[in-house]
């Protein structure tokens, strides 16, 4: 811990014993606090009396509480703080005192006027890692509000997605989200990494623009390196083929033949050994080049079977391929391939079922303790703790003692 007197009992998780003060909302932020969660770290979050945004973005719900919540913040300590109060400013300065990590998602420069920013927090905290999260940065973007829609359309993304002859699409997950809040975390880990080494803090940032354009990867490097501007494809890949939807007899299977090894196993599968003979699709780079002449090729073929049936034939021959599937069958396919996906978090009436921590770990897994909180619901509990510098904060509220925190 960063300072003697922030005990935190231990969960058995990798991150066990480090305290993190969550004064984030919203989805980057509470995602990377959730990460860390589930991995053993103690969270209190906090929020204002209003709550986060995303308890009302609603329907749908479960029980009358957003999915959207849900989602995203599970084993994790709740208060309410009303930064304009000095009482509770104070108290949120103390758990910051206290924490190994702060994290908030506050437009850049918005927590300086409470006291809360990073210089403020390092004065009192100097090993805290202090971790920033915002949509542009904190140089010209600092005004700009970091919605994950916005960036999409203002990184490029939107720009790549969709058909080449139709409009622009936004993703249809908050992928620019998701990936900061897990950048988030990498960034904090590295930092406690040199805090461990060094004893120092330090401030990390990320924003959601620069996360995008890392994103992109091989789409920004064919511009920043090959001076070619990427567009539109839609399903297709810019430098493989096959590596896109085609039609079986009863819908449409991804199939993908990224080597010219794969695409010899693709062609006897396919009943048409010949196609890897040619010349015009025996290398990656012709078969790229000559997409339009062999598309209809594979059509004619796969036309002999359903999806099911190309996806074992397919599968057996070792071709990477799959089903378009919706959510509920990308669910059912991760039970059948025994990945486990789903998890109850908490028990009794407030069990939650949620998707399981993607990470495994041979001796130190991952924790369901706890299910979302309600706004506030430890707000005695943490004022109480706060206010008693020598006591123990259980690593989850599944585990803290009723009433009082103990010594």
């Amino acid at each position: 811990m960063s300072l003697p007197d922030a005990a935190v009992a231990t969960s058995g998780g990798p991150l066990e014993g480090l305290l993190v003060a969550d004064f984030s909302r919203v989805l980057a932020g509470p995602f990377a606090t959730q990460q860390m969660a589930d991995l053993g770290a103690t969270v209190v979050k906090v929020e204002s009396p209003v709550g986060d945004e995303t308890r009302a973005w609603a329907p749908p719900e479960r029980d009358g509480v957003s999915t959207y919540y849900l989602g995203i913040n599970r084993n994790k300590y709740d208060v309410v703080l009303d930064f304009r109060d000095e009482g509770d400013r104070a108290l949120a300065l103390e758990l910051a005192r206290r924490a190994d990590v702060v994290i908030e998602n506050f437009k850049p420069g918005g927590l300086t006027k409470f006291g809360l920013d990073y210089d403020s927090v390092a004065a009192v905290n100097p090993a805290a890692i202090y971790a920033s999260i915002s949509g542009f940065g904190t140089a010209g973007g600092a005004a700009l509000p970091g919605y994950d829609l916005i960036v999409q359309a203002a990184s490029g993304l939107m720009s790549l997605t969709g058909s080449p002859d139709g409009p622009a699409y936004r993703s249809g997950v908050s992928v620019f989200d998701i990936m900061t809040g897990m950048q988030a975390t990498v960034g904090i880990l590295a930092a406690l990494n040199h805090r461990q080494a060094t004893g120092e803090g330090q401030h990390v940032e990320v924003n959601l623009l620069s996360t995008a354009l890392a994103a992109m990867a091989n789409h920004s490097s064919t511009y920043v390196a090959g001076g070619t501007v990427p567009f539109r494809m839609g399903n297709a890949h810019p430098s493989l083929f096959p590596y896109e939807p085609l039609p079986a007899s009863d819908g449409e299977i991804i199939v993908v033949a990224a080597n010219d090894a794969q695409f010899v196993k693709l062609a006897h599968a396919l009943g048409r050994p010949e196609l890897a003979d040619d010349a015009r699709f025996a290398q990656t780079e012709e078969r790229n080049r000559n997409r339009e002449e062999l598309r209809p090729l594979l059509v004619e073929a796969l036309a002999a079977h359903t999806i099911q049936e190309w996806f074992d034939i397919l599968t057996e021959a070792g071709i990477a391929c799959g089903p378009i599937n919706t959510i509920d069958g990308g669910v059912a396919l991760a039970e059948r391939l025994g990945l486990e996906p789903v998890v109850s978090v908490g028990s009794g009436e407030r069990a939650v079922p949620m998707i399981r921590n993607p990470i495994r770990f041979s001796r130190t897994p991952p924790r369901y303790d706890s299910p979302p909180p309600t706004l506030g619901e430890h707000d005695v509990f943490i004022r109480d703790w706060l206010a008693s510098p020598a006591t123990v904060l259980a690593a989850t509220p599944a585990t803290a003692p009723e009433g009082a925190p103990h010594a």
